[in-house]
């Protein structure tokens, strides 16, 4: 029977190869990862510790941090790594690991986004309502999908990717085991492949979308019907945080992976790629923490009773 996979294992081009460059960017990827450690952690210490953030919107925000954490942790030691002379190589186990767990966790984070936009419609739209709707059950019940709905996609399109034969390079023009990178060095058919992880992509995207987008349009109807104007405020302090940390997640991943093939640049993918697996999960709990008035809160009477 013939070999599929002759392919043991696969080198990646990292970011860049000019040694000028390498090591101020590991610092760089170094300070931004460590920030992106103590903001996650910190934010969900701080909601563990503090019996004030024990309700739905922080449930929701203390496993954003978690998934911000993981995903960017699969994926930011390669990058480093890659900075470092001789440390290309990737066993093909470990490619499909980091393939796995960075798609899982990513697409859990794009369910729980839509997640977080049901809690804040619930709490604007119908606050009388807010603790019936939001029980426990109910978000542990939408928190038990995002995880099922994210790996069982990184499943199929780990899964997707992994069946065709790598026969013929072992080089990826990327400084992770993205999957339209490995793709691309398919010795076989591989059209078929790329429908699919294109529609699972889209069907995933546009779900937490619509779902973002309805809840959105019924937040604002909700709004503008409101008379008082510390309503208005408070209604669009609530949102503005997550209205923010969506736009970024999204606009990154659309231009990232549904834009058309011809126009689909090697260093545009890379240059996108370190944003959305470095930077977004750094910036989440400083969007969070910047703009809400309890997290400050929770923070300095931990600090204050620390002293």
């Amino acid at each position: 029977m013939e070999n599929r996979t002759e392919v043991t294992h696969f080198i990646l081009l990292g970011l860049t190869k000019d040694p000028g460059l390498q090591l101020p960017l590991f610092v760089t990827f170094l300070l931004i990862y460590t920030i992106t450690l103590v903001g996650n952690l910190g934010m969900i210490l701080l909601i563990l510790l503090d019996s004030r953030l024990h309700t739905p919107m922080y449930f929701f925000l203390g496993n954003l941090s978690l998934v911000d954490l993981c995903y960017s942790s699969a994926v930011t030691p390669t990058i480093m790594a890659g900075l470092l002379p001789g440390d290309e190589v990737i066993s093909y186990g470990a490619c499909v690991a980091q393939m796995f767990f960075f798609t899982g966790f990513a697409t859990v984070e794009n369910f729980l986004l839509a997640s977080m936009a049901y809690d804040r419609y619930a709490a604007v739209c119908k606050p009388l309502h807010y603790t019936t709707t939001m029980t426990t059950r109910v978000c542990i019940g939408l928190i038990v999908g995002c995880y099922v709905c994210g790996f069982l996609s990184a499943t199929v399109c780990t899964g997707n990717t992994f069946v065709l034969s790598f026969c013929k390079t072992n080089v990826i023009h990327h400084f992770f085991c993205d999957i339209p990178a490995v793709m691309a060095l398919s010795c076989s058919d591989r059209q078929v492949n790329e429908l699919i992880f294109i529609y699972v992509a889209s069907f995933n995207i546009f779900v937490a979308l619509l779902v973002i987008l309805i809840s959105y349009i019924l937040i604002f109807i909700t709004i503008l019907k409101m008379r008082s104007g510390a309503g208005h405020r408070k209604a669009m302090s609530t949102c503005a945080s997550h209205f923010t940390a969506i736009s970024i997640f999204y606009g990154t991943i659309i231009f990232m992976y549904l834009q058309p093939r011809s126009s689909h640049s090697l260093d545009t993918a890379k240059i996108t790629s370190v944003f959305y697996t470095l930077v977004i999960p750094m910036l989440n709990p400083m969007v969070y923490s910047l703009r809400n008035k309890e997290v400050k809160k929770a923070f300095t009477k931990i600090v204050l009773e620390g002293k």
